[in-house]
């Protein structure tokens, strides 16, 4: 695997100041206020030699619409503008700023606003480069001026944007270097200051004890798979009884759709096929800073879906962790086949109180809900509205749909327990294809195809991957530490 760059990337600094302390510190070369706006995009006023007073324009009541979910966001604007901002700011000004930049906040902007405008800021500034010219990039230091304390929002918001930028930096990174072992090693390093067990199984472990599903898609690559466990609990909390969740990302550093090859059209995007193992990775590294009162599991099972003489085949019978056997139609719906392995792991050796599984999974879920919405499966009501809710809340939108029964003889197979990719709705189909691996758990099926990439920059999202998912598994976390029972004792570990 040829040598990388360092991740995760640079991002802009933003911190907070009190009103008072301006005085005594270093002046900014750009003062930025907020003024009300023409229209209900935020625009950004430059004055022609690009330092002094900028101004944005934002209208504080654009996300107060609900967007068909009787859920409002009240973040929107505040994101959009920060993004708008750090990016005018590094394009306009920031090669010639050594003062730094000061955002005035006035006293009515809450902390719910000001945790947005961070992140808008920090996302909007996120940017993979991989370049040999040695080019420096040029990112401002943004402090937030208030009369009141709001560093408890500024600190969110950095974690939040960070885990954002984070997912982002690894589904960008092209497949050439990031193999399932390369991914895992990005991560580890990343997840360093973390405090958390991080475990690397490599293709022996797998193949003694039965993890047919990520040894069938991996068979086709010269590249082994991995399954990545990574382990976060709240310090000095040993002895405790806190909820347990369980984190589940589909990790296929490359998609070529196997012998089920895919057209050629937009296969480079294939490298961000793991955008849903990333989300969960970058989710971890915000929890082990927010710090709920909860015991997180990460599991990342990782490869590469090659064609090859040695690839799995339509027709193969492959048999999963825990015994449950399938019969692959499709080489192409392979995300499937390790995300079962990883949830039966889960349920019969974790004991987990949430089990939540995340990845680029259907092509369906594009056509049901678009580019910008991610589809919520689960049975459990509560769960459906608390992932929903955590997601308005940090601007990740989400839509339940139906677990619809008339669809579950779809996935039985006449030679095989289950059958793969059935037709019929395949969204529906590939849930209802990974509820047989969820045993009795509480369990929640999310499919990011659509929100995961986007072609072009909106809001704080930039282009290719779009880091969604992240920001929601953090904050739902920290729901299920203080929503969720701890009804389950974990086994011993071997």
């Amino acid at each position: 695997m040829t040598e990388g760059p360092a991740i995760p990337t640079p991002l802009a600094a933003v911190t907070w100041i009190s009103s008072a302390d301006t005085k005594e510190s270093a002046a900014a070369e750009i003062v930025v206020e907020f003024v009300s706006p023409a229209s209900n995009r935020p625009e950004v006023e430059i004055p022609g030699d690009a330092g002094g007073r900028w101004q944005v324009r934002v209208d504080r009541h654009a996300g107060d619409a609900c967007a068909g979910d009787g859920i409002e966001d009240r973040g929107k604007p505040w994101r959009a503008a920060g993004a708008t901002l750090i990016r005018a700011l590094r394009e306009r000004a920031a090669r010639r700023s050594s003062g730094g930049v000061d955002i005035v906040l006035t006293v009515d902007i809450d902390d719910l606003s000001i945790e947005a405008l961070v992140i808008g800021l920090v996302a909007g500034s996120h940017e993979l480069r991989l370049s040999g010219s040695g080019e420096e990039r040029h990112l401002p230091h943004v402090r937030l001026v208030s009369e009141r304390d709001v560093s408890s929002a500024v600190r969110r918001g950095n974690l939040l944007g960070r885990a954002t930028a984070f997912a982002r930096d690894l589904a960008n990174l092209p497949s050439n270097l990031k193999s399932p072992q390369g991914l895992a090693e990005y991560a580890r390093r990343a997840l360093a200051s973390a405090n958390v067990d991080f475990r690397v199984r490599d293709e022996r472990w797998l193949l003694d004890r039965g993890f047919g599903g990520v040894l069938a898609v991996g068979g086709g690559s010269s590249e082994p798979p991995r399954f990545m466990e990574i382990s976060w609990a709240p310090p000095e909390s040993a002895g405790e009884a806190l909820p347990h969740v369980v984190l589940v990302g589909k990790g296929i550093t490359f998609d070529t759709g196997g012998i089920s090859v895919k057209p050629p059209a937009n296969m480079h995007l294939m490298k961000t096929d793991m955008a849903g193992g990333a989300a969960v990775l970058a989710a971890v590294s915000a929890i082990a800073d927010l710090a709920p009162r909860v015991r997180v599991t990460a599991l990342v099972p990782s490869a590469e879906n090659m064609l090859s003489g040695s690839a799995y085949r339509p027709g193969d019978v492959v048999t999963h962790y825990g015994g449950l056997t399938t019969e692959v139609s499709n080489t192409d719906a392979e995300g499937r086949m390790v995300l079962a392995d990883a949830l039966a792991y889960a349920v019969e050796d974790l004991a987990p109180d949430v089990l939540i599984d995340i990845a680029t999974l259907t092509g369906a879920m594009k056509v049901a809900l678009g580019m910008r919405t991610g589809a919520v499966f689960t049975a459990d009501a509560a769960l459906d509205a608390a992932i929903r809710n955590s997601g308005s809340a940090v601007g990740e939108r989400w839509w339940r749909l139906p677990l619809s029964e008339e669809h579950a003889e779809a996935v039985r197979s006449t030679i095989a327990d289950l059958r793969q990719a059935p037709g019929g709705p395949g969204a529906i189909t590939a849930a209802l294809f990974l509820k047989e691996f969820a045993g009795d758990a509480r369990w929640v099926h999310l499919d990011i195809a659509g929100p995961a990439r986007s072609e072009d920059a909106y809001d704080e999202v930039n282009p290719v991957a779009s880091g969604f998912g992240a920001r929601t598994l953090a904050t739902f976390v920290e729901w299920c530490a203080e929503n969720v029972e701890p009804a389950r004792t974990p086994p011993s570990q071997p």
